[in-house]
C-alpha cells in the first residue's frame, strides 16, 4: 500500500495531480484534483502546459471526466497512481535552487529543525509555480510550533524575513472571505506567527501530523442543524491541522472542526469562542463543523476571550 498523508501530491497514470486532503483512505487516496494537462493552460512541467483547478471547477471536472471518484473529495484508486510527491523530498533541491527557501530553512536550522521536518508543498510540489506562486512551506508534527517560533522571532528582526504588509493581508481577507470583519480576522491573524513575507514573497508555514500521531480516521457523521455555541476550549493541539480541531467543553458539542484555513489556530486552551456551523452526531458524540463549503456563509470561530484583551468587545 501506498504511504501518504496530508498535502503530499499524485500523480495519476493520466498525469492529473491531486493534492492528498486525508490522512486516512477506504476506497483510494483521498484528494483534490488541482492540476490537468491542457494544451491551453497557463502553467509548464517538462514542455507540457497544465492547466490549474481550484475547488469548485475541479469537481465539475470531476463529475464529467472521473464521476466514480467523486465523493465529499476525489477519491483516487491507488492503482491509478503513477508517483507520489513528498514535500520533505523537495527540501535539497530548492534550499539550491530557491533563495526565498532557503532563507525560510535557514531559520529553522537555527532553531534545531532536523530538514527532513521541513517540506514544500503546493504548486512548488508540483514543479507549477509561476512568479505570483505562494510558497507553502510545511513542518511536521509538534516541531511546527517552534519553527512558528522561529519565523516569529526572524520576523522581529532586520533581514529578508518580514511580517505581511497592508496589502497582502486584504488580498489574504478577500481570498478567504471569511464571515467575520476585517478587524476580527486581523486580531486573530495577529498572534498566530504562521504566516509571513520572504524576499517579497508570501509564505504560509503549515502543519503535517507526524506517523506517529496519525492513529485513528476522523469518522464522518451525519449533519443535523446549525448552532452557534459559546464554549471552553479544553485542547488545540491540532488547532493548525486540516481539519482545525478543538476539544471544548460545552453541554452537547464535544469538539469544533474548522474545514476552512481561516480559523485554524484561532484560539488556545482555556479561552471561550464563539462558533457557528453544523451540528454533526457520530454515535452518541456530537461536534460541531464550520466550513462545510468552500466559501461558508454563516459559520465562523472567535475568540472571545482574545476579542475581549484587545478591547474588541
Amino acid at each position: 500500500m501506498l504511504k501518504t498523508r496530508l498535502r503530499d501530491f499524485l500523480v495519476t497514470k493520466d498525469n492529473w495531480l491531486f493534492a492528498v486532503s486525508d490522512y486516512f483512505r477506504n476506497d483510494g487516496i483521498r484528494a483534490t484534483l488541482r492540476y490537468v494537462p491542457d494544451e491551453n493552460g497557463e502553467r509548464e512541467l517538462d514542455g507540457k502546459r497544465y492547466k490549474k483547478y481550484d475547488f469548485g471547477p475541479a469537481f465539475e471536472f470531476m463529475r464529467k471526466h472521473r464521476p466514480e471518484w467523486v465523493q465529499d473529495v476525489h477519491v483516487v484508486p491507488e492503482s491509478e497512481v503513477k508517483q507520489v510527491l513528498r514535500p520533505s523530498d523537495l527540501i535539497p533541491e530548492l534550499v539550491n535552487s530557491d533563495s526565498r527557501v532557503r532563507e525560510i530553512v535557514k531559520v529553522l536550522d537555527m532553531a534545531g529543525i532536523p530538514r527532513t521536518s521541513m517540506g514544500v508543498t503546493g504548486s512548488m510540489l508540483a514543479g507549477l509555480q509561476n512568479e505570483s506562486s505562494d510558497i507553502d512551506f510545511v513542518v511536521y508534527g509538534p516541531l511546527w510550533f517552534r519553527a512558528r517560533d522561529a519565523i516569529t522571532i526572524a520576523k522581529q528582526q532586520e533581514g529578508p524575513i518580514e511580517e505581511i504588509d497592508e496589502e497582502m493581508w486584504q488580498r489574504i481577507y478577500r481570498k478567504r472571505i471569511p464571515d467575520i470583519s476585517f478587524d476580527e480576522f486581523i486580531l486573530h491573524e495577529s498572534r498566530k506567527g504562521n504566516r509571513g513575507m520572504v524576499e517579497g514573497t508570501y509564505f504560509d508555514l503549515l502543519f503535517v501530523r507526524e506517523w506517529d500521531q496519525i492513529k485513528e480516521p476522523l469518522l464522518r457523521g451525519k449533519d443535523t442543524v446549525k448552532m452557534k455555541i459559546e464554549a471552553e476550549v479544553k485542547n488545540a493541539d491540532f488547532a493548525f491541522d486540516s481539519p482545525a480541531y478543538y476539544k471544548v467543553e460545552h453541554d452537547e458539542i464535544d469538539h469544533v472542526l474548522s474545514y476552512t484555513h481561516t480559523y485554524a489556530g484561532q484560539a488556545l486552551p482555556g479561552e471561550i469562542i464563539e462558533a457557528c456551523g453544523i451540528v454533526e452526531e457520530v454515535g452518541d458524540m456530537k461536534r460541531l463543523v464550520v466550513g462545510t463549503s468552500r466559501e461558508p456563509k454563516g459559520e465562523w470561530i472567535k475568540s472571545l476571550t482574545w476579542l475581549e484583551q484587545c478591547g474588541y468587545i
